[in-house]
């Protein structure tokens, strides 16, 4: 598509073609991954508007886009285009993040996530994993992440820079064809050794417009098994696989069990969080450790995660002590 050039605001005038990576992708979805900054309401807007045309016509956010389609994007000011923004990655974060990388082929990046980092930027965070890596793989014309961790939650993570790839694995998560295990040490003695939790759980906001989650008869159905590995100091190391995906599961399954998730400062035990902060263990002892795929096509059937040193440095400082 040819623009004719009358102001310097028409030169920003862009045309994008649909490329096969984006085939059958929505065009809200598409205009997100491409306009890096650009909060959602700015794109439901210029698209209403009909500032945004497919094929020089007037389409509705959910139109799916279509090999070969031309899009015509309007000049935007977008807070990252701004020289020195924090929406690029600096290089220590940009350094830091490829050594995190454990896989990269086939249309699928896994990362081992570190703690404290969001996988995406919002509500305060301007910089995640994908704005990062969008950044750091510029050739790379679509790239999505396929599920999310919390921030404060360490460990695998998965990203698709081919649209098959990432529907084929959204797909495994939907049907329970992924295995997912997680490793976390837990506040108290948990006795036993495995403890199947299936609770409902609902979301809900808190008064301050926070996010929270609670056991609940009208939430969905969720499912964690919890395994002990170790128990040092009243502290219980674990492995859990879940079946299902909710927000914040792991972290309200074990506290359903009267034994939080150590570290956890929405959820978790005050006085015994408190306790190991002033020993300088401060990080949500949660860590996403492996997952096997049933249906895994090119790349490897089973990935794992090494643990974070802060993570093993809790447990090599305390006192060996017994299994039970």
């Amino acid at each position: 598509m040819h623009e004719v050039e009358k102001s310097s605001a028409a030169q920003q005038v862009r045309t994008l073609v649909v490329d096969a990576g984006h085939d059958g992708q929505r065009l809200d979805n598409f205009l997100l991954g491409q306009l890096k900054g650009a909060p959602r309401t700015l794109i439901y807007r210029i698209v209403r508007r009909g500032e945004v045309r497919v094929n020089r016509g007037r389409v509705r956010a959910d139109y799916r886009l279509h090999l070969g389609d031309q899009i015509r994007v309007p000049p935007l000011r977008l807070a990252d285009d701004k020289a020195g923004s924090a929406g690029v990655p600096g290089a220590a974060m940009s350094g830091h993040l490829e050594t995190c990388v454990l896989y990269e082929q086939h249309g699928l990046i896994v990362l081992n996530k570190p703690h404290g980092l969001a996988v995406h930027g919002g509500s305060g965070v301007q910089l995640g994993v994908i704005e990062a890596l969008r950044t750091m793989r510029p050739d790379y014309p679509f790239l999505e992440l396929v599920h999310r961790l919390d921030r404060d939650t360490s460990g695998l993570l998965l990203l698709a820079y081919d649209r098959k790839v990432l529907l084929s694995l959204q797909a495994q998560l939907r049907e329970d064809h992924m295995v997912k295990r997680y490793e976390a040490v837990l506040a108290g003695d948990l006795q036993g050794r495995r403890h199947r939790v299936e609770l409902p759980l609902l979301k809900y906001l808190l008064p301050s417009g926070e996010r929270r989650v609670k056991v609940d008869r009208e939430g969905k159905p969720s499912r964690s098994d919890f395994e002990v590995k170790d128990r040092r100091q009243g502290l219980s190391r674990v492995s859990v696989r879940i079946y299902t995906g909710r927000t914040h599961q792991i972290r309200v399954h074990a506290r359903s069990l009267g034994h939080a998730v150590l570290g956890d400062e929405k959820y978790g035990d005050e006085s015994m969080n408190l306790h190991w902060r002033q020993r300088g263990h401060t990080r949500l002892f949660l860590h996403a450790r492996e997952l096997e795929f049933s249906q895994h096509g090119p790349f490897p059937e089973r990935f794992e995660a090494p643990l974070d040193p802060s993570f093993e440095a809790l447990w090599q400082s305390l006192q060996q002590g017994g299994q039970g």
